[in-house]
């Protein structure tokens, strides 16, 4: 077909605009209708509060005569205004509330997005711009199932954090026992990372790099899980998890030094682990502190497939039957000094 005339590349199409319209009415419950000015009246709401709820949300905001807002986004304004009221919320507090949806969204949305595009590429054999068209398309039908998908999904994490604490903090008491500047949550934390990952992955296409990746993280989130440890995040070649005690902690590691060592995670070589228990913070869906820190450079230090402790983990587990431990050579590591580690294993019982 000829090219378009430049003109034509440089504006939507009516044809394009339509589309827009289409899409906004089935992803957004109906039209952009409303200008910043509107929305502000709608609202009763402050420009300055406006404008700090959709930067944190991660949304541009377009000039003031644009028409970017919907009858629903005026009512979400609404609803989190009156929460912030009722709650007595700072600017910070409800700025992070807000701009953890955002966050968490942005990405939720493009990983779906993605997936959709590669499995309709894959299925009608379509080249990547096809397949993000036909993507477009499936949209209004797909994405009620996703938006309902996240709703429950949502209500469960937020069931099952309510419930671990409900059983860590039953008997909360009006002092803090923790101590002036100690860090609040007592936690196993442990790396895994995957051995050789550079050259592992330095010759492979963009969708076989996609497939290794994923089938790491997935693997190592089933076998987290699996053993009652969480994962706080992936970093490429590594896993970050927690768990609420020791023994499960070392239960995790040792499964996912298991899991690359025989083989269980497809497609991907022995990891590498770590596990420490102490105190940490946890913020903005991470954590933080001298213990992540801490295991964060065991891990490099261990052999492929196997798990090191710090002494003090280690001291904590000495007297569980299930556990071998076994002390290595004290070494230098950059930046923590002088480490002894100690090697966890699953103790050797007869016939197991």
């Amino acid at each position: 077909p000829p090219a378009p005339s430049p003109a034509a590349a440089g504006a939507p199409s009516r044809v394009q605009t339509d589309h827009g319209r289409a899409l906004d009415t089935a992803l957004l419950g109906g039209p952009r209708t409303l200008t910043i000015d509107e929305l502000a009246e709608k609202t009763h709401l402050s420009h300055d509060f406006l404008k700090t709820y959709w930067q944190a949300l991660g949304l541009p905001i377009l000039g003031p005569e644009q028409a970017s807002f919907t009858e629903d986004d005026a009512q979400a304004l609404r609803d989190i205004a009156a929460i912030a009221k009722t709650e007595q919320l700072s600017t910070r507090s409800l700025t992070t509330l807000v701009r953890s949806v955002g966050h968490t969204t942005e990405r939720l949305a493009l990983w779906q997005a993605e997936a959709l595009v590669e499995h309709m590429a894959s299925r009608h054999e379509l080249d990547d711009t096809s397949a993000r068209l036909l993507v477009l398309e499936r949209l209004p039908s797909l994405a009620p199932v996703l938006e309902a998908q996240l709703v429950h999904a949502w209500r469960r994490q937020i069931a099952a954090l309510a419930g671990r604490w409900s059983v860590e903090f039953s008997d909360a008491r009006a002092v803090d026992e923790t101590g002036a500047g100690e860090l609040p949550l007592p936690r196993a934390v442990g790396f895994a990372d995957i051995v050789s990952f550079t050259t592992r992955t330095a010759r492979l296409r963009s969708s076989e790099l996609s497939d290794f990746v994923s089938d790491f993280e997935a693997g190592a989130r089933d076998v987290i899980t699996a053993a009652g440890g969480r994962v706080v995040k992936t970093i490429g070649d590594a896993v970050l998890f927690i768990a609420d005690d020791v023994r499960t902690g070392a239960q995790v590691a040792l499964g996912l030094a298991r899991a690359g060592r025989d083989g269980e995670l497809e497609n991907v070589p022995p990891v590498r682990v770590s596990l420490v228990w102490g105190r940490v913070l946890s913020r903005f869906g991470d954590v933080f502190g001298p213990s992540v820190n801490l295991a964060a450079r065991l891990t490099a230090e261990a052999d492929p497939g196997t798990v090191l402790l710090d002494p003090a983990t280690a001291a904590l587990l000495a007297g569980d039957a299930d556990f071998a431990l076994t002390e290595k050579p004290p070494r230098e590591v950059q930046g923590l000094g002088q480490i002894a580690p100690v090697r966890l294993q699953r103790a050797y019982s007869p016939g197991s």
